[in-house]
């Protein structure tokens, strides 16, 4: 009598790509860390590998070198989490309330309500960036792709006010965008919360504010 096969044993894909997924989280958190506290170029693979306790030849198929674990750190940080950055930007729940939400002014007081813990999370990292990029141009490549992204994503949001009518005669939708960039930036955060001592309450009223009497009808604001 033949010996019966025994069944294959099944390959578990899901756990794998579980396994993949936290081991990559850990070493862009870890890269993170590092960038902060080294900058670009004293930051090397060895020394986020050992942060991340992983191999040095795990974090090299990771990301492409350190640019790009630098940008995946950024990514991070502005999504608020490795995972989240892979979810488009209008999918990820913060933004898709504030895009369904249909009042205008609270429209603004939501996004304004995004923005403390954006530049307390990218900040640190933008300012490595900034650092860097003054003397490489792959890194300066990227830093003016995220201002693009950023820039784009603004635009989008002053075209659903528009649509709707939320906006100014006077403002719009490429003016509106503008307006938000440089309401929203970094720099305010870096001068009003890092600088002046603001509370991110503080920084998050001023925002709305001054949005909503910037882009809104006068009937429209309070």
């Amino acid at each position: 009598m033949s010996e019966m096969a025994r069944p294959k044993r099944r390959y578990d894909s899901t756990s794998r790509r579980a396994r993949a997924a936290e081991t990559r989280t850990r070493i862009v958190e870890a890269a993170g860390r590092v960038f902060v506290e080294l900058g670009y170029a004293r930051a090397t693979i060895p020394r986020i590998a050992a942060e991340a306790g992983v191999a040095v030849e795990t974090v090299y198929r990771s990301a492409t070198g350190k640019a790009g674990l630098l940008e995946a750190a950024v990514l991070a940080a502005v999504a608020g989490g490795v995972e989240r950055a892979d979810v488009p930007v209008e999918e990820r729940p913060a933004i898709r309330r504030i895009i369904d939400e249909p009042d205008p002014r609270r429209q603004l007081r939501m996004y304004a309500a995004t923005q403390p813990g954006i530049w307390s999370r990218v900040g640190p990292l933008l300012r490595v960036l900034d650092a860097a990029a003054a003397t490489d141009e792959v890194l300066e490549a990227l830093r003016t792709q995220q201002a693009e992204f950023r820039h784009a994503g603004l635009r989008r949001f002053a075209g659903l006010l528009e649509s709707r009518g939320a906006l100014r005669p006077d403002v719009p939708a490429d003016r509106a965008a503008d307006i938000i960039w440089t309401v929203c930036a970094q720099a305010g955060y870096d001068a009003f919360v890092l600088a002046r001592g603001w509370t991110h309450d503080e920084y998050e009223r001023w925002i709305g504010d001054t949005l909503i009497h910037a882009l809104l009808p006068q009937n429209d604001a309070d």
